[in-house]
């Protein structure tokens, strides 16, 4: 009786999938996820993008939906607390269910850990040497300092209250203050600096353009451009100040502070924080 010899097993008749030593050479496929809760959360996300409760028709544009289409999920949405309809209006804003995840969020969310990375990789981007401010008991108090190339030496260091009507830093908080907090901060400091300053043009003119500039107003030489990281209270939870002296090109000072401008956007947004202006940044001079 004769036996048939096995067939080599050739390259190409090889286990589709496997290669020499087990691994696998398949590109691996992404996570496949479910289409309408997906195109839930862009339904949801189009309400929270809102500065107020919107129609419709905003929701379906804002979502790339048909207006059927979003009315659907709207409707699936205000069935699960998420949404929530104005009986009066018509108008869909976010629920209470939405909001509690929101704020769960929130609360495991710590500002300073997100922003000193963030403004570390932007120090080494541009070169430019960057301080964080937090507000302080006593002022605007510089919380981390990241030293740009070259380095700029100053007297300022970690640990230092900046004014809030002679410093960029200071005019970002002041800026995003309340009316009355504003007025009460003030106060406190006029009594030991008599540094004249409108501070109502201050106020506007930074929150227009979400941005202060300084040039040798607190220290001979430097110049300064202050940005906000704000809250869901729309105040200053840091402020991020780039600084600069003579030996740094003005000319690029635009687009640093552009930079600057999306970082700290990005992470206005992480935290909840609503960027307010669709203007531009104020130029350091």
């Amino acid at each position: 009786m004769r036996t048939r010899k096995p067939r080599p097993v050739t390259t190409s008749k090889a286990v589709k999938g496997l290669r020499i030593g087990g691994e696998s050479d398949a590109t691996p496929s992404p996570r496949r996820g479910i289409q309408s809760v997906n195109i839930g959360f862009r339904v949801l996300a189009a309400l929270a993008a809102e500065p107020e409760p919107a129609t419709l028709g905003v929701v379906a544009k804002r979502s790339g939906l048909s207006a059927s289409q979003a009315h659907r999920y709207l409707a699936s949405l205000i069935a699960s607390g998420m949404a929530h309809q104005d009986a009066s209006s018509g108008r869909y804003d976010l629920g209470p269910q939405a909001i509690q995840i929101g704020l769960a969020a929130l609360a495991r969310t710590d500002v300073f850990a997100d922003a000193d990375p963030a403004i570390a990789a932007f120090t080494r981007e541009t070169g430019r040497t960057t301080l964080v401010a937090a507000r302080g008991p006593l002022g605007p108090t510089i919380v981390r300092w990241h030293a740009g190339r070259p380095p700029v030496t100053t007297s300022l260091t970690v640990g230092s209250v900046l004014p809030l009507l002679g410093s960029a830093t200071g005019h970002v908080f002041l800026s995003f203050m309340d009316d009355e907090e504003a007025a009460g901060a003030i106060d406190i400091e006029k009594s030991s600096n008599k540094r004249a300053a409108d501070v109502d043009a201050i106020r506007s003119k930074v929150r227009g353009a979400m941005s202060a500039s300084v040039d040798e107003m607190l220290i001979p030489g430097l110049r300064a451009t202050a940005v906000p990281i704000l809250d869901i209270q729309a105040r200053a939870a840091l402020v991020v100040t780039v600084i600069a002296t003579s030996a740094f090109d003005r000319r690029h000072d635009q687009a640093v502070v552009e930079r600057l401008m999306q970082v700290c956007r990005t992470l206005t947004e992480k935290i909840g924080g609503r960027w307010t202006t669709s203007q531009g940044p104020a130029a350091s001079r």
